[in-house]
């Protein structure tokens, strides 16, 4: 069938108002977490085919955020969805106000290649919550997991309400010329920009997910041991292929000799080798080739080898790293991490507010004057103190970017929010009613309406 038809089937589909029960939304969401836990070792097996993502790694970064999410609506399904009564003001007595969670429609989900199945289905699992139909549009760049999520859901949900459209740019494009009810999309600052500009030809509300430059900061004042093991864990994930890693490091001067020795250990201890299950492969030879290139022999610290064969780039630690160096003009979404030390915390405060607005912000420090000016003085999407990437894992807060990183945020409440409309209704009584907004007006009427109003 035809992208396009299929489309139609699913506003057609909605129009039947049958998506906004409650019940339903919740069939379909146990039938999807059903459908992962009979299917997971065929998801397994296609995540490994892309790029050797072991089974704790699928597990504990994609199949467990889905599943929990799935939970969340169907524990918090009824609260969410329930009309939410608001005051009334002076104005409006005798009345009462009410917000309703309103479903929007036809929804465009484009998932991205690095966290294949939980940037696909996390946004999916909302937007079946809020009670919309839905087309997933996955990366083509993961293709076996795309085909895996193509063949459990166009198999076993009827396609005027989910359906998985595989292919490439072209399909994507194809995509983008229909109007949808909102478009949510995860993946490059470039590409967002492409989705967004699509999107206002119809009008179409974005969430964009996009990424950036995110710094960790590391002070005398910190753990130093324990920033050490956090920062190589965050980093070097999915071998460093995550929107929310740590970019670059900016790490005080005094320390920094003693702490790149920290890290250094870490990488060895965390035995991430070419045929380690604790590591995945670049994606393809086109990011091997662009991440390779970045690599300056002459500031390596440690690290630096590659195997193009195996498509594995060693964690790599650079140091002598300037603004200006090319690293830094960019995310770089590898196994790569500049340092740069600083003298004044503040001056390098200064030095991040010079960027775009990055996804993600990292501060390692025991210092609470430190935590604060930190907090108050820098914008990001969301980040941590003594901590990376972790708190992605907290569903009460919302995920998402800020400028350049990206438009709207998702995640538990937030998710259902997203997907939603929050459509406003005033009900007023039919008994006394005054006439003082109705004509002929008077002075003394704009009198009262002063004091009214």
């Amino acid at each position: 069938m035809e992208i396009e038809k299929i489309v139609l089937s699913q506003k057609d589909f909605f129009k039947t108002q049958q998506t906004k029960s409650l019940a339903f939304r919740k069939i379909y969401l146990e039938k999807l977490r059903n459908l992962i836990i009979t299917n997971e070792d065929m998801l397994y097996e296609a995540i490994y085919k892309d790029f050797g993502k072991s089974k704790f790694d699928t597990f504990t970064t994609e199949l467990s955020f889905i599943l929990h999410d799935i939970d969340y609506y169907l524990k918090n399904l009824k609260s969410l969805a329930k009309p939410k009564k608001v005051g009334t003001n002076l104005v409006n007595q005798f009345g009462n106000s009410k917000i309703y969670a309103d479903p929007l429609g036809c929804v465009l989900v484009i998932g991205a290649w690095n966290y294949p199945y939980q940037l696909s289905l996390s946004p999916i699992v909302a937007a079946i919550a809020a009670g919309n139909c839905c087309i997933l549009k996955p990366s083509e760049i993961a293709e076996n997991t795309m085909k895996a999520m193509a063949e459990i859901i166009n198999k076993n949900f009827p396609p005027e309400y989910l359906y998985v459209y595989e292919g490439g740019i072209d399909e994507t494009t194809r995509l983008l010329e229909l109007k949808f009810d909102k478009i949510f999309f995860t993946g490059s600052t470039k590409v967002g920009k492409i989705i967004y500009k699509a999107a206002s030809e119809h009008l179409t509300p974005v969430v964009l997910e996009l990424g950036g430059k995110s710094p960790a900061i590391v002070t005398k004042d910190a753990n130093l041991d324990i920033a050490a093991k956090r920062i190589v864990w965050g980093k070097f994930l999915n071998a460093g292929q995550t929107c929310v890693a740590p970019d670059y490091l900016l790490v005080e001067e005094v320390i920094q000799e003693q702490f790149l020795e920290m890290l250094r250990k870490y990488i060895k201890e965390f035995k991430y080798n070419a045929d380690s299950e604790q590591y995945t492969r670049i994606i393809n030879q086109r990011n091997f080739h662009r991440l390779t290139k970045l690599i300056s022999p002459e500031k390596i610290y440690c690290g630096g080898g590659f195997s193009e064969e195996k498509l594995y780039i060693e964690p790599t630690i650079l140091t002598d790293i300037h603004w200006n160096d090319e690293i830094m003009q960019e995310e770089i979404f590898g196994p790569l991490l500049p340092v740069l030390s600083f003298q004044n915390y503040n001056a390098a405060l200064n030095s991040i507010l010079e960027l775009e607005k990055p996804l993600a912000a990292y501060l390692f420090t025991n210092n609470t004057e430190e935590k604060e000016i930190f907090t108050k003085r820098l914008s990001f999407g969301g980040g941590c103190i003594n901590e990376t990437i972790m708190h992605l894992g907290n569903g009460n807060l919302p995920f998402g970017g800020v400028g350049n990183s990206g438009i709207g945020n998702y995640h538990g409440k937030y998710g259902f929010d997203s997907f939603s409309h929050q459509k406003s209704v005033l009900e007023k009584a039919t008994w006394g009613e005054p006439n003082i907004k109705y004509p002929p007006y008077s002075e003394k009427k704009l009198t009262w309406i002063r004091r009214l109003l």
